[in-house]
């Protein structure tokens, strides 16, 4: 009996294990789906306070990969946290992983888009103007 009762609990052990696998996962531990929908639905520029620098909203052209934001007079460019929100299940490359410098206008940053399945991805350039100082 204690065998029966044993077989039974490996398999339900077995079958509860192999079901967390059902859905693949890439890399970094993300879930890939199978969509293939690959944009930017908003895009932010923080300081090291967290609060946004940007003047207005930022434009996104999403067919041609270009995202234009007008920051504030005065933003130490050299120290921003970016921020994008991306379409469902999609990620980022490279990862942000904390200060990135965008002082260097004349070679604007470049960030690629992946879609939730994998197959898919788009590749944005930020172009930032600095607002003009108030007379």
């Amino acid at each position: 009996m204690k065998k029966i009762i044993s077989s039974i609990m490996m398999f339900v052990a077995l079958v509860m294990f192999t079901g967390c696998y059902d859905n693949p996962v890439d890399e970094d531990g993300l879930l890939i789906t199978d969509r293939d929908e690959c944009y930017v639905s908003n895009f932010d520029l923080t300081g090291t306070d967290h609060l946004t620098v940007k003047v207005g909203d930022a434009e996104i052209d999403n067919e041609n990969g270009i995202i234009r934001i007008t920051v504030a007079y005065g933003t130490d460019l050299k120290h921003l946290y970016p921020k994008f929100s991306l379409v469902t299940d999609a990620k980022l490359s490279p990862k942000i992983e904390g200060i990135t410098d965008f002082s260097d206008l004349e070679n604007p940053r470049q960030y690629t888009v992946i879609s939730g399945s994998r197959r898919v991805s788009k590749t944005y350039t930020i172009f930032i103007t600095v607002q003009q100082k108030k007379q």
